[in-house]
């Protein structure tokens, strides 16, 4: 059994002892100091929840808002929703804060509080260790009987969500409706059955293949939208004559599409794709994580902007976008930000940007792609021994590197040519992970493993 507390929140297995999985006693005291948080730092007793169609979800979701309400906090509660939902909904109600209650890619297994602040965003460093503290401590007083925190129930806030994506000057639902689209999608059997649909619908899309859809938390492959686990959905796209194909993970922020052949468009060009298309008619700049992939530069470059590389976690990508101004930006695992409707990822401002600028390029998906620049990945890890410091390996890594551009922001990111390598250790194990990339398959396993040959000479 696994828990794990970090400065988003708080995610672990379901069942087993408290302190060691994500058992009720822990679901309840980390939600009662989040709501402790919240109403300290803004006097607000208000939070919005939503939750994704795990099997566990109804459980968790009873236990937050019971908490919630002991302490005072009223909770307007969305139901089956999505993340990016939960997002645009917390400044919509003038909530101080939001829970989602999602494991995000995870298996079944698996659930999660994911904590946003007053401006849906998820909270940083520095009050994620306020929210740890107070859960340590149980610093918390709870409320009397007569200042108990009420429950509200809207369904109404995936229609608005949709409607803002509508609304936003670069969707052109028109265009979309002519191209005539088929569709395939794989929600997982989590809301993005509910959300995806509903948004096609909306977009002028009138043929939808629908697998998976159904929202019952009964997942029937690994959620995480990979290539070896979307097997069925190619299987559909190709069988129904598909123009392309959605898959989305359970609480709709990753996005990846498929192609008419049954491959993979590339959860790493999912932005590049949408932000090609961004730079195209607003000027400004992108920001990825260090681990995403070097055409979201290359485009940027070719369209007069400036791309920026932010630490890997979407709060540190939301920082560096408004450091620099950015006007698209976010994570190379289908992860896309657009700032003209809020910063979070979203699948559903992904689906509705990349149609429209398929639509009006007049291609085919796989045309599309092969417009863009070639880059494949390899993703490696080294078991570290006991007792070795990383952050001198780390630095010494760096010193036989020192004249080749790197970046030392988020661990070893070296920037050879044609090809970069990004060594980070992990928070939750004793690895140190290892991404390489380079316009060939065989050059991105060839440097990765020069680089694993040289740490582990240092590791002696």
């Amino acid at each position: 059994m696994t828990l794990i507390k970090s400065i988003s929140g708080i995610r672990g297995t379901i069942g087993g002892k408290p302190g060691e999985a994500f058992t009720p006693i822990d679901i309840v005291k980390f939600t009662a100091a989040f709501g402790k948080f919240i109403q300290l730092r803004t006097g607000n007793s208000r939070i919005v929840i939503g939750r994704d169609a795990r099997i566990s979800g109804d459980m968790v979701r009873n236990l937050v808002v019971g908490t919630l309400q002991s302490i005072g906090v009223d909770v307007v509660d969305l139901g089956l929703s999505t993340t990016p939902t939960v997002e645009v909904a917390v400044p919509g109600e003038g909530a101080g804060g939001g829970i989602i209650l999602t494991a995000s890619h995870n298996p079944i297994e698996w659930n999660a509080l994911k904590l946003l602040n007053e401006k849906g965003e998820f909270i940083n460093d520095a009050e994620g260790q306020q929210v740890l503290k107070i859960a340590e401590s149980l610093d918390v007083d709870f409320a009397d009987v007569r200042h108990l925190g009420s429950v509200m129930h809207r369904d109404d806030y995936l229609q608005r969500h949709i409607d803002q994506v509508l609304a936003l000057p670069l969707v052109d639902a028109d265009v979309i409706r002519q191209a005539g689209f088929k569709i395939a999608v794989d929600a997982v059997n989590s809301t993005g059955g509910i959300a995806v649909p509903a948004l096609l619908k909306a977009l002028g899309v009138d043929t939808v293949y629908k697998i998976h859809c159904e929202p019952n938390g009964d997942f029937p492959h690994n959620p995480e939208p990979l290539a070896e686990n979307l097997t069925d959905l190619a299987a559909l796209v190709v069988d129904t004559g598909a123009d392309l194909g959605i898959a989305v993970d359970p609480d709709v922020d990753r996005l990846c599409f498929m192609m008419e052949n049954g491959e993979l468009f590339g959860e790493e060009y999912t932005l590049v794709a949408v932000s090609d298309y961004v730079l195209q008619h607003t000027p400004g700049h992108t920001v990825s994580n260090l681990s995403s992939t070097r055409a979201l530069r290359d485009i940027t470059v070719n369209r007069g902007a400036q791309y920026h590389g932010a630490a890997v976690g979407e709060v540190n990508v939301v920082t560096k976008m408004k450091e620099v101004g950015a006007v698209i930006g976010g994570e190379g695992n289908g992860g896309v930000i657009y700032p003209a409707l809020h910063y979070g990822r979203d699948a559903l401002v992904g689906i509705a940007l990349f149609l429209t600028h398929l639509a009006k390029s007049g291609r085919r998906i796989s045309e599309l792609r092969a417009a863009y620049p070639q880059y494949y990945m390899s993703k490696n890890k080294i078991v570290l021994t006991p007792g070795l410091d990383v952050d001198n390996l780390l630095a010494a890594m760096q010193q036989r590197y020192r004249d080749v551009p790197h970046s030392t922001i988020d661990g070893l990111k070296i920037d050879f040519e044609n090809e970069w390598v990004h060594l980070r250790k992990s928070n939750t194990e004793p690895i140190i992970r290892i991404y390489s990339e380079a316009p060939t398959p065989e050059e991105a396993v060839s440097i990765a493993q020069r680089i694993i040959r040289e740490i582990e000479s240092i590791m002696g």
